[in-house]
C-alpha cells in the first residue's frame, strides 16, 4: 500500500472539516467534567442516568476485582464465563421480559453476532437507513442480501418485501435512533414481520434503562419475544457501566451460543464489570425517579429551546439534535460552547448524512434545572450571532 495514499485521504478529511480528535477527559464521566484543566458542563454523553461514576458501581467494581480478578483469562465457552456473568444474564433477560440472554464485551460485537448468526448467503436483511453502523456493517457482512429502506418510511420497506426471493428474510431497526433521537414505530415493525415471514432485530441501545415502566426500554415487556426474535442492548449508557447482550427465547440464545463466533472466540468481559452492572441494575429498580427526572430535562430543554426558536429536531428522548447543516458551523458552535463551559460534540458526516451537520445535545438525570436553562441561553446568544445556514 502507497502511503501517499493515506495522507491523501487525511488531508482531505481535514478539508472537508471532517478531522476527528476525541476530547481527553481528565476526569471521571459526569455531568461536570475536567478537559485541558478546566471544569465543564457535559452535554455529549450516553451516561443518561447518571451512573458511570456512581460511588456505588466504583465499589462493585472494585470488590468484584478483589474476588473475581481483573480479568476473565479465556473465552465464556472455555472457563471465562464466571458466576456474575450468568447472574448478569438472568437480570437483564427479567428485566426485557425475555427467557434468557447472553452478554458481549460491546454494543458492536452484540449486533455483528445477531445479524450475522442468523442470515448468510442465500437470504435478505432490510435494515432502516439511519441504523447504527454496527448494524449495517453486519448485515453488508453477512452475505445476506442487503436493503435499506427509508428512515422511519414503513410503506416503502413493505415495497422492498414484496419484491424479495427465497430465504431468511430479516428486519433491523434501531429502537432509538443515536444521532436523530427519534424511535422505530416498533408495532408497525412487528406488524409488517408477521406479514411477510421475517424475523425482527431491534437495537434498543439507548432506550434500555430509559424508556419504558421500569426501564426496560421501548421494546421490553409490551413486545413478546415472538413477535421482536432479537433484541439488542448497551449496558455502557443508562446503565454507566461496559458491555452488551441480547436476549430472546431460549432457544434463540442457546443457538447464539452454540453458533455465534463473535461470542466463542472472544475473550469473556471481566466478572468484576458484571459486578458494576449488576449494582446498576440495583439502582435503575430502587430508584425510579432518575428516569422521573431525565423525562422532566427532556421536557424542559425542549421547551425553553423551542421558545428561544432553536432547530430542534424532532425527539422526545434525552437525544436532542440541534440541527446546523454545515460541517463548520457546527465545529465552530461547538468550541463556542466549549469557551463558554460547555461540552458538546459537533457531529458530521459519514456518522451523519452530508448535509446535517450538527449539535448532539444528550440530557443527563443529573443535569440541574440551572444547568440546562444556562446551556438555552449561550445557543440563543450563538444564533443571534451567526444566522448563517440555519435550516430553521
Amino acid at each position: 500500500m502507497d502511503r501517499s495514499e493515506l495522507y491523501q485521504a487525511l488531508a482531505e478529511r481535514k478539508e472537508q472539516q471532517l478531522w476527528r480528535q476525541p476530547p481527553v477527559l481528565e476526569s471521571a464521566q459526569g455531568v461536570l467534567v475536567q478537559i485541558e484543566g478546566r471544569e465543564v458542563i457535559n452535554f455529549c454523553s450516553n451516561d443518561y442516568l447518571g451512573l458511570a461514576a456512581d460511588p456505588r458501581l466504583e465499589e462493585a467494581l472494585i470488590q468484584g476485582v478483589k474476588h473475581w480478578g481483573a480479568g476473565s483469562g479465556a473465552s465464556h465457552q472455555v472457563c471465562g464465563h464466571q458466576r456474575p456473568h450468568e447472574q448478569l444474564e438472568e437480570r437483564l433477560a427479567a428485566l426485557t421480559g425475555r427467557e434468557a440472554a447472553l452478554t458481549f464485551s460491546s454494543g458492536y460485537l452484540a449486533n455483528l453476532a445477531a445479524v450475522q448468526t442468523f442470515v448468510g448467503r442465500g437470504d435478505q436483511v432490510f435494515q432502516d437507513r439511519l441504523n447504527h453502523a454496527s448494524l449495517l456493517d453486519a448485515g453488508l457482512a453477512s452475505g445476506a442480501r442487503f436493503r435499506r429502506f427509508h428512515h422511519l418510511d414503513y410503506s416503502h420497506l413493505e415495497g422492498l418485501l414484496k419484491q424479495a426471493g427465497s430465504g431468511r428474510r430479516l428486519l433491523v431497526s434501531d429502537g432509538v435512533f443515536s444521532m436523530d433521537g427519534d424511535q422505530a414505530d416498533i408495532r408497525q415493525l412487528v406488524a409488517v414481520a408477521e406479514q411477510h415471514q421475517a424475523w425482527l432485530l431491534i437495537d434498543d441501545a439507548h432506550g434500555i434503562g430509559v424508556l419504558g415502566e421500569k426501564g426496560e426500554g421501548l421494546v421490553g415487556d409490551p413486545f413478546t419475544a415472538q413477535q421482536v426474535p432479537l433484541l439488542t442492548g448497551t449496558l455502557g449508557k443508562a446503565l454507566g457501566s461496559s458491555g452488551a447482550f441480547i436476549a430472546g427465547d431460549q432457544v434463540v440464545i442457546d443457538y447464539l451460543r452454540q453458533f455465534a463466533r463473535q461470542y466463542i472466540y472472544t475473550t469473556a468481559q471481566p466478572a468484576a464489570q458484571a459486578c458494576a452492572t449488576l449494582q446498576a441494575l440495583d439502582i435503575l429498580e430502587k430508584e425510579p425517579e432518575r428516569r422521573w427526572t431525565l423525562l422532566q430535562r427532556v421536557k424542559s430543554f425542549r421547551q425553553q429551546a423551542l421558545a428561544a426558536g432553536l432547530p430542534l429536531m424532532d425527539s422526545a428522548t434525552p437525544i436532542q439534535p440541534l440541527m446546523l447543516g454545515s460541517n463548520q458551523q457546527a465545529l465552530d458552535w461547538s468550541q463556542a460552547l466549549r469557551d463558554q463551559g460547555f461540552l458538546v460534540t459537533a457531529i458530521r458526516p459519514p456518522t451523519v448524512p452530508p448535509g446535517t451537520a450538527r449539535l448532539r445535545i444528550t440530557l443527563n438525570a443529573l443535569h440541574t434545572k440551572e444547568q440546562v436553562g444556562l446551556l438555552v441561553e449561550a445557543l440563543a446568544e450563538l444564533k443571534a450571532q451567526d444566522r448563517e445556514g440555519w435550516n430553521a
